[in-house]
């Protein structure tokens, strides 16, 4: 299932933050264009998108040792 939303921090309505596929970040030059899992690095991932040249970056990681949240997208 594809991740639509992390966020990551011990209390979801006032101190995590909040990354959600397609949000504008880094001055809105970079989207947020995938979340996963990544097994190897026991780890997940937040890949940006550069708005001009469509170059696609790991931005952020976060480990299993911190508190997340997730949302998948439901396709019916």
């Amino acid at each position: 299932m594809d991740i639509r939303k992390i966020s990551v921090g011990p209390d979801y309505k006032s101190g995590a933050m909040h990354y959600l596929v397609g949000q504008p970040v880094l001055g809105g030059n970079y989207i947020i264009h995938l979340i996963k899992f990544s097994v190897e690095e026991n780890a997940y991932q937040i890949y940006i998108e550069d708005s001009i040249e469509k170059e696609i970056l790991l931005w952020k990681q976060f480990n299993t040792t911190m508190p997340v949240s997730l949302e998948y997208n439901i396709n019916f």
